[in-house]
């Protein structure tokens, strides 16, 4: 159990085999039930967005926040255990933990994360992706980066409707970061990563990729569109 206000949180993306959608309507009500039930018991938080029609190789992400990895695990293993669970493939799985960035020493403005409990604030998107630095951004002295991600902060300043969540992954997963915006506005979020890109900071950017647009609905219309029930 953590005791410095860290959470560790998962984002993880499901494919469901096409198989399933050719199953009879009865059978799939009633998989669709047993596993929204499964996920309305789980030990930890989970906020569901569907990607159906927005990716290729994802249909819903979860965003899991618990105390500790086992109860994500246990999780995932009650998916495991239902019929709808079966038929769905972990396409992408990011671990991280929260934590206060050393770069925010000094710097506070309202809805800062970290001071907010970990999870969404329910904006209509989310925009999640794995994010690695070149090493270099490492061996420059603190106080660099710190002014360098000022820049940063300012930018993101601008876009006062898109709230920003950072998860940090060093040894506990293959990426850095695990960044997550929310927002109401798909262009917005275009503009900001746009700008963002001509930000000193960016240039020490190994990683940005693959990025998902997430919409925010309830469980059960989810479950719906997997078979456009």
């Amino acid at each position: 159990m953590e005791t410095d206000g860290r959470r560790v949180m998962r984002y993880s993306l499901y494919k469901v085999d096409p198989a399933w959608r050719r199953l009879p309507d009865e059978e799939r009500a009633i998989h669709k039930k047993e596993f929204a039930e499964a996920v309305a018991a789980a030990p930890i938080d989970v906020h569901p967005y569907s990607t159906v029609g927005l990716r290729a190789d994802s249909d819903l992400l979860f965003w899991q926040i618990g105390d500790s990895p086992e109860g994500i695990q246990a999780f995932q293993a009650s998916l495991n255990g239902t019929a709808l669970g079966r038929a769905l493939t972990p396409s992408y799985s990011y671990l991280c933990m929260t934590r206060k960035s050393a770069y925010l020493k000094g710097h506070k403005h309202e809805g800062q994360e970290f001071n907010m409990p970990a999870g969404p604030n329910g904006s209509s998107y989310l925009f999640v992706y794995p994010l690695d630095k070149k090493r270099p951004w490492y061996k420059l002295p603190f106080e660099e980066r710190r002014k360098i991600m000022g820049e940063h902060f300012k930018i993101g300043h601008r876009y006062p409707n898109v709230a920003i969540h950072t998860g940090y992954s060093f040894g506990l997963d293959d990426q850095e970061f695990v960044v997550a915006f929310e927002g109401e506005s798909l262009g917005e979020f275009l503009d900001l990563v746009e700008e963002l890109r001509g930000s000193e900071s960016s240039a020490y950017t190994a990683r940005d990729v693959p990025i998902f647009t997430c919409v925010k609905m309830p469980l059960d219309q989810i479950l719906n569109q997997l078979d456009g029930a």
